[in-house]
């Protein structure tokens, strides 16, 4: 499936997703139970009772040790998180199984750790921290809410994050905020919603544009995120249907990626015409990655210079082509050399002809290569429907680009999506705050 709105068709096509808690997590305290109070040292040798210091307050405890591989790799990441949700009332404690106190406060140096570490310092499986809590696997994370009670347990942090955002945030709801364009596209009139801050007679701002992936559309967290985000920061975007999706017109079976191009760079002259626009950047999603891609490399050519500020892919779908080639498309096969009239999908859509002949042989890297400017590529590692290798490549076209590889995360960033767009916004406003 190559669309953020699509989980109920992948999960059908790829079956339940299991994560890792069902492994290791399973004997690990749950939400509901009251949080069993300890008493254990500081690295100084001071006594820390947790009921006295957390008392009225949301408590992140992060169970890790010094000498486990895991719990270092995600040790950055908690730190991020602290650095965070600290600003917002939340409180962190290390819960440590290290038996080696200079091990410890060399590693919580190291990683520039700043909340309360405590430890019983004896054997992971002889500590009774982790007997009382369940731990039986580190990294392991519990919330505690300011009622004493649990509210998660898990041994990925992606979760604690996810869930921390929404209760200091809220949770993610759509809307329809912004200002209704119709422009014309290469199939008929492309609707489309423009996002931008206030401004002041004769301002300008950067102007970011939103390509969607195969049967998606302009509306979903993924892109309302990054817009609601990118606006606050004073910059605007524009997110559109592509032809044949949405509210655009145009009928699915005749969209192809380069008529998908086209669209794309109709609504770049559009936005150039914009009298408060400034710089451009261009962003995709799936098969709205590969667009993005190759709209700025085609742009790049005719300009002989980089023809955005900045690009950012999101689990970019290079994959369209070897499927045409294999002619297997979303689990329905057909001969790629002599293509039907039409091959029907998921939901009633119809998958034209002209796709498949033009996917089997289109350029994709080869013309994406010719944008050389900063780029970003996010991808998941457990993403089944473009294998994350497809990111590596443009990272490879584009060495001055930025490459994040998030683990445990789907096609759809489903795990946290406010990470996921958290990451994409930040560069975007790096490269367009000047």
């Amino acid at each position: 499936m190559l669309l953020i709105g699509a989980t109920t068709e992948t999960r059908a096509q790829f079956g339940p997703q299991k994560d890792m808690d069902t492994k290791y997590a399973t004997e690990l305290i749950q939400p509901g139970t009251s949080a069993p109070d300890f008493k254990l040292k500081t690295p100084e040798g001071k006594n820390f009772l947790f009921s006295k210091w957390a008392k009225g307050k949301t408590v992140v405890l992060d169970f890790w040790a010094s000498w486990c591989p895991d719990c270092r790799k995600d040790a950055p990441e908690v730190v991020r998180m602290y650095q965070t949700y600290r600003q917002k009332g939340i409180e962190f404690i290390g819960i440590s199984m290290d038996t080696d106190v200079e091990a410890w406060k060399k590693a919580i140096e190291k990683y520039g750790i700043e909340y309360p570490q405590v430890s019983e310092l004896k054997k992971f499986k002889e500590t009774d921290i982790a007997k009382a809590y369940g731990v039986k696997w580190i990294p392991s994370m519990v919330v505690v809410g300011p009622d004493g009670q649990v509210k998660l347990s898990t041994v990925l942090t992606y979760k604690v994050d996810k869930y921390l955002r929404e209760l200091t945030g809220g949770v993610w709801t759509h809307h329809n905020n912004g200002e209704h364009v119709s422009i014309d596209g290469d199939h008929g009139k492309l609707a489309a919603i423009i996002q931008k801050p206030e401004l002041q007679p004769g301002e300008k701002c950067p102007m970011v544009i939103m390509c969607h992936g195969f049967s998606g559309r302009k509306e979903g967290a993924l892109f309302e995120l990054i817009a609601d985000s990118l606006q606050s920061h004073g910059i605007a975007s524009i997110r559109f249907d592509f032809n044949g999706h949405g509210d655009s017109e145009g009928e699915f079976k005749d969209m192809t990626v380069p008529n998908e191009i086209e669209d794309a760079k109709h609504v770049v002259s559009y936005v150039r015409d914009l009298r408060y626009v400034s710089d451009l950047a261009i962003i995709g999603h799936s098969q709205g990655g590969v667009v993005a891609a190759m709209t700025a490399g085609q742009l790049s050519e005719e300009l002989d210079g980089p023809a955005f500020k900045a690009v950012a892919l999101m689990a970019p779908a290079a994959v369209l082509r070897d499927d045409a080639i294999r002619g297997n498309t979303m689990g329905k096969n057909y001969d790629p050399l002599d293509p039907p009239e039409y091959v029907e999908l998921f939901g009633g859509l119809k998958l034209g002809s002209d796709y498949i002949r033009t996917a089997f042989s289109l350029p994709i890297y080869e013309t994406a290569a010719k944008y050389q400017g900063p780029a970003l590529i996010i991808h998941g590692n457990a993403d089944r429907v473009v294998p994350y290798t497809y990111g590596e490549r443009f990272h490879q076209i584009w060495p001055g680009s930025e490459y994040v590889l998030q683990e445990y995360f789907d096609h759809g960033f489903a795990q946290n999506v406010y990470r996921s767009t958290d990451i994409v916004t930040q560069f975007l406003i790096s490269r367009l705050s000047h």
